[in-house]
């Protein structure tokens, strides 16, 4: 047993026996289906605490030749499959942690080395009549054992992309390692003495123009999760089954850590987060706590035309539509808004719908981050209207008109240089920011089907909410009275009767010229 060969499985057995463990097993099926195929180099990338380190030790533990796995696996998942064991403990298997190397070395080209010579000296130990060459490079060593034995190998690499993270300038650094990766995975000596390979990060392959440098991967993301969408993260399913067996709120669960739609039809959850939830019994920022603001500082500070004025939209609960295809994956080469908002969607910030090709605020915990990032920008009117916004809330239930109205006058001037304040869509982004509180007991719904049409802005209680819903309809060069005949006269508040009796309808005009905006509120109830 070494520390990159053959290691053993007592890194799985602990997850195994943890108090709070989600089986994922059934995922080997699918990987047992790519060895020894044209398909067997798999890519997996998710944001940090997805479960990337626990599946790639779950991998390792099952195709591992130095050790016995058979109870970890008999009684999983997996062992509904024909044949599930097949490939059980049948291959040398080669485990490397890049960040962990990284972290017990410091210089990036002290870990490289180190890598290259502990693996070489390990295979060296464990084949000593076959790798008797002083070469010191490991991909040959690897090749010699498969030409003397036919012996397969399985490697598996997490965090792939420490070094296009954490070295996202060193051009150079980045080149040894991408050659280290290539003598690796490619050419005809790697397809006969790799039976699998499997590597995780936060990133997907780097592309070089128009190619990739790994192009005989098969990449699994954020954005394109394929058969891989249920495997990192938590199913819908599996949150409502513990939340049973733990007597927990599922509605408060999905509020807190949901919003990763992984697919058309996929929500996946942070895992991290939901363990810590059910471990301590309360619902807190945990995935935050991991990570550092400054990072999303500099990317929402970006100075690409449309991008602050998206963050405060998605902030006040709206969507972006993003192009997702021109990023190359990397730190450094951002051309557009499109290319920051979807390095967001892969470090877990945003969600990203691939049928609608939008972005958003993933869920109360994303929308943290976001809110202490934004008080390390000069964006210091956006953070005031935050923090009036449930004074504003609590006007409105109250149906003071006039402080209402003067709320989003504050809000509108402070934000008139982030947003282009031009037509009812911008207005629609001032009100939704100028109501952001609204997000702890609400649910708001932009362009509601409702009545005759469509409502601009629906505020439905949540479950357990005793509070009115509130109908908001907006207007332009118009007037406030003309906003609420439109809610009654398309009846837009009789299609909330199925969430409550007690509704607020709100109409709000802004005015170009005085550049103010009027607002009329009626406290509305159904009979």
């Amino acid at each position: 047993m070494g520390l990159y060969l053959n290691r053993g499985n007592q890194e799985f057995r602990s997850v195994v026996n943890s108090k709070i463990y989600v089986d994922k097993t059934d995922m080997i099926s699918y990987l047992n289906s790519l060895v020894n195929t044209e398909q067997r180099y798999v890519c997996v990338t998710r944001p940090r605490r997805f479960g990337k380190s626990i599946t790639a030790n779950m991998i390792a533990a099952y195709y591992e030749r130095g050790c016995n796995s058979f109870d970890l696996f008999q009684d999983r998942k997996l062992s509904q499959y024909e044949d599930w064991d097949c490939k059980l403990n049948q291959y040398d298997t080669i485990r490397i942690d890049l960040a962990e190397m990284r972290a017990k070395y410091g210089s990036p080209e002290e870990t490289l080395s180190e890598l290259s010579r502990q693996i070489y000296e390990e295979l060296k130990s464990a084949y000593p009549e076959i790798v008797i060459e002083q070469s010191g490079l490991f991909t040959d060593a690897l090749a010699k054992i498969n030409e003397k034995t036919g012996i397969q190998f399985v490697v598996i690499i997490d965090e792939w992309d420490c070094f296009f993270r954490d070295e996202k300038s060193n051009r150079e650094i980045q080149m040894r390692y991408i050659d280290l990766l290539r003598g690796l995975f490619k050419g005809n000596m790697a397809k006969n003495y790799l039976a699998l390979a499997y590597i995780t990060g936060i990133l997907p392959v780097k592309r070089y123009n128009s190619e990739s440098a790994l192009n005989n991967f098969d990449e699994y993301t954020m954005i394109h999760p394929r058969n891989m969408s249920s495997y990192l993260g938590f199913t819908e399913d599996e949150v409502k089954a513990l939340c049973r067996q733990y007597d927990m709120s599922f509605e408060q669960m999905s509020e807190w850590y949901d919003g990763y739609q992984l697919g058309e039809n996929s929500h996946v959850y942070n895992p991290n987060s939901v363990v810590k939830a059910l471990m301590f019994h309360e619902y807190e920022y945990y995935w935050s706590q991991t990570v550092a603001f400054t990072s999303l500082v500099d990317y929402i500070t970006m100075d690409f035309e449309g991008l602050r004025e998206a963050v405060l939209s998605m902030l006040g609960g709206q969507r972006e539509e993003v192009w997702v295809g021109n990023y190359a994956n990397d730190m450094t080469s951002f051309a557009s808004k499109d290319d920051v908002l979807t390095v967001l969607i892969h470090l877990g910030y945003l969600g990203y719908d691939a049928k609608m090709k939008e972005a958003y605020i993933a869920n109360k915990e994303t929308r943290y981050s976001f809110e202490c990032a934004l008080r390390g920008t000069g964006w210091s009117s956006t953070i005031e209207s935050i923090r009036t916004s449930k004074r504003l809330l609590d006007l409105t239930l109250q149906g003071n008109e006039k402080k209402v109205a003067e709320l989003i006058d504050e809000a509108h001037r402070g934000n008139t240089s982030i947003l282009r304040y031009n037509d009812e869509n911008s207005l629609a982004a001032v009100i939704a920011l100028a109501y952001y509180s609204a997000k702890d007991d609400y649910v708001m719904v932009r362009e509601m089907p409702s009545g005759y049409g469509f409502a601009d802005m629906v505020f439905l209680p949540k479950k357990g909410v005793c509070k009115p819903a509130l109908v908001v309809e907006l207007k332009w060069n118009k007037n406030a009275e003309t906003a609420i005949d439109q809610i009654k006269d398309k009846k837009y508040a009789g299609s909330l009767k199925d969430y409550t009796d007690d509704i607020v309808l709100v109409g709000i005009n802004y005015d170009k010229e005085t550049k103010h905006h009027v607002c009329m509120i009626e406290k509305w109830k159904l009979t």
